[in-house]
């Protein structure tokens, strides 16, 4: 058992608790802003309350059950810490996130007659479909070529929301010019990540694994395994590759998550300022 991983689980888990008082504030706040209107705009926005708990919760789960998924290493010794639970909890939640930033984006973009945009937002949550089927590819085989695909989809997603919110900035009003740009700022960080710390990561797992000719289980077999094997452990060399990118899924994706709620990028009153 190491004092850091216990640490650091103990820190994921008080960040649940802190997140979903703050989803419960957020989607307060939007239900008492648009009590009794029928607007087609703020139905939409309500949509997001709903998404954004699917996700916070999803990653609720996994910060209590957290887990290695092609290593089948956990921390809690519970059926719950099972892999396929937690891939199957990661895909809804992640499916709801990207939805999310589809329909915010989308939403601006109809306000604006952005057509290029709106186009744009079509494609996210099918690429993401996708990668979730390469997650789970990898899941099963414990190939990680499969998460290398993955995560790069999830950069390519994320360079076409960062474009989406770069081409919306100016025909959106100017009060909403500010909140445009530090998304483009977070999308780009976002991408660097990925391409200079995550995909490599990967990438070079997978090397390492082909180098030893590592034998690989079929889907079906995999099902099997990621439902019934589990590797129980609090050790520091077990678990510091995931720390970082765990601890900034669990905390700043949800912050963003929550923080959709409340974006409300036009009045249906306010003119477009060009």
């Amino acid at each position: 058992m190491d004092s850091g991983v216990m640490l650091w689980w103990t820190f994921l888990r008080w960040m649940t608790v802190l997140n979903l008082i703050a989803w419960g504030w957020a989607a307060w706040t939007l239900w008492y802003k648009t009590a009794g209107s029928n607007s087609w705009r703020f139905r939409a926005r309500r949509i997001q309350i709903w998404l954004s708990l699917a996700f916070v919760l999803g990653c609720g789960f996994r910060s209590f059950f957290p887990r290695c998924d092609v290593l089948r290493t956990v921390i809690v010794d519970s059926s719950l810490s099972h892999v396929f639970w937690g891939r199957l909890v990661a895909t809804v939640a992640e499916l709801c996130f990207i939805t999310q930033w589809a329909l915010l984006m989308r939403s601006i973009a109809q306000q604006v007659s952005a057509p290029l945009v709106l186009s744009l937002t079509r494609w996210f949550v099918p690429v993401i479909a996708i990668a979730e089927v390469c997650s789970w590819v990898a899941v099963t085989t414990t190939n990680y070529l499969g998460n290398v695909i993955e995560e790069s989809l999830w950069a390519l997603c994320f360079v076409g929301i960062t474009a989406g919110f770069a081409m919306l900035w100016k025909p959106s009003t100017r009060r909403f010019r500010t909140l445009l740009a530090a998304a483009c700022v977070v999308g780009i960080g976002y991408v660097a990540f990925m391409v200079w710390v995550d995909v490599p990561l990967y990438w070079d797992r997978w090397r390492a694994d082909e180098l030893v000719s590592k034998s690989y289980l079929t889907i079906a077999a995999g099902l099997v395994d990621a439902l019934t094997r589990r590797h129980v452990s609090l050790s520091w060399e077990d678990w510091y590759a995931e720390i970082p990118w765990m601890t900034l899924y669990f905390t700043g994706a949800v912050w963003l998550s929550i923080g959709a709620i409340l974006l409300n990028p036009q009045s249906e009153s306010e003119p477009t300022q060009r």
